[in-house]
């Protein structure tokens, strides 16, 4: 990776603080995908030097850490306690619950699990009112560069917003992670935490789903081409959601449209999987507005939601956000630096949301005063949205 494109400080992830804020109140639980630093997070609140060595850090997946963990023993002297994947415990909400209630005057805990902590809830007395939940995205411009360059730009649109291939910057090193990455989800993820017999199966699909980028997922289609029931690919979809592989989002209705009703668009956590640039640059944009509502919910406990626009003349706006159960405003995205197009104009004139964004990957800024759309680059679209 060149000077160039090395982040100009230090990365603090964009969740430091309010954690921090928070562990001094309750339990906070950090979920998010495989390797988006969720360890380096926690142990970054230890001090800047810590590492999976020191002893408040406590894994599910060491041996030794799970033995003192299920004997009720928690390390010594550590006002902050890590404890990562212990949602693979069948009954890891009990044992949280008694640590928290016997030791939260002293100690503060923070969990962090690879899956989705506020799904897998297998059995126990609830913990609701003692933690706050996070989730912890990808890398993001502002995160990566505090000037938002386009050269930073282009580096996260090639190798994604996972730090250990953007921080290489190195091709082989990129393709060899993600196919090591595939393959723990598969046969790690999926087989401690979900019931699923048809792996192969859904390897496959895995490898199908960047292909589906873009466009309104058919589950008909993918259901024809693993040649099993409709059911089964629904289901599959969902676990790969819980497990942080992808997400969807549902269409935006207006009264003034016929808009599509059902049709859901999906995506990946990890945009450098999409190959067309054009899907790619929609996946990236779609991860940091989906980054901003997650933000919104997590730390300022608003109501949020990421939808698309598409009426049955496949008029397409690629996303709307929802605050409050109201349309916040809409973002197109366009690989050229164009006029907005018709369909922005359309819906534009037609719905209630506040303001259109179309933006791109080049240099131009201006406005379409006939339309009210503003055309502008990504960079200036982080900047104008503040974008985490």
């Amino acid at each position: 990776m060149s000077n160039l494109l090395k982040p100009v400080r230090p990365l603090q992830r964009y969740l430091r603080r309010p954690v921090s804020a928070d562990l001094a109140r309750k339990m906070v639980f950090v979920g998010g995908p495989r390797q988006v630093g969720k360890t380096t997070f926690a142990l970054g609140l230890l001090g800047p030097r810590a590492d999976e060595s020191h002893p408040a850090y406590q894994s599910w997946d060491s041996t030794q850490d799970r033995e003192r963990l299920l004997a009720g023993e928690l390390p010594p002297g550590q006002p902050l306690v890590l404890l990562d994947e212990i949602h693979k415990f069948a009954r890891w909400r009990n044992l949280l619950k008694g640590f928290y209630d016997k030791h939260k005057s002293g100690v503060s805990f923070l969990v962090t699990g690879s899956a989705r902590l506020d799904y897998y809830r297998k059995g126990g007395d609830s913990l609701q009112g003692r933690y706050h939940y996070y989730r912890l995205h990808p890398l993001s411009l502002a995160e990566v560069d505090a000037e938002m360059r386009p050269s930073s730009l282009e580096h996260l649109m090639r190798y994604g917003g996972f730090p250990e291939p953007f921080l290489r910057g190195d091709d082989r090193e990129w393709r060899r992670w993600l196919r090591e990455l595939r393959e723990r989800v598969v046969h790690e993820d999926l087989r401690d935490l979900e019931r699923v017999r048809e792996v192969s199966l859904i390897d496959l699909l895995l490898h199908h789903l960047p292909a589906c980028v873009g466009s309104p997922l058919s589950v008909k289609s993918l259901s024809s081409l693993l040649q099993v029931a409709h059911e089964s690919v629904e289901s599959w979809i969902s676990v790969l959601e819980r497990l942080y592989v992808c997400f969807r989002i549902a269409p935006f209705g207006g009264p003034r449209i016929r808009a599509v009703k059902k049709e859901k668009k999906l995506y990946l956590w990890d945009w450098s999987q999409v190959p067309e640039p054009g899907p790619r640059f929609e996946n990236l944009v779609a991860c940091q507005l989906l980054k901003y509502c997650h933000w919104q919910e997590d730390v300022e406990g608003r109501s949020m939601e990421l939808r698309y626009l598409r009426d049955t003349d496949k008029r397409e706006i690629d996303f709307v956000v929802l605050r409050e159960g109201k349309p916040e405003f809409a973002v197109e995205c366009k690989t050229g630096e164009s006029a907005p197009s018709s369909a922005a104009r359309y819906f534009r004139a037609r719905t209630p949301i506040a303001s259109f964004y179309q933006t791109h990957r080049g240099r131009k800024d201006f406005g379409h005063a006939a339309t009210d759309v503003r055309v502008l680059p990504f960079t200036s679209l982080c900047r104008e949205l503040g974008l985490p």
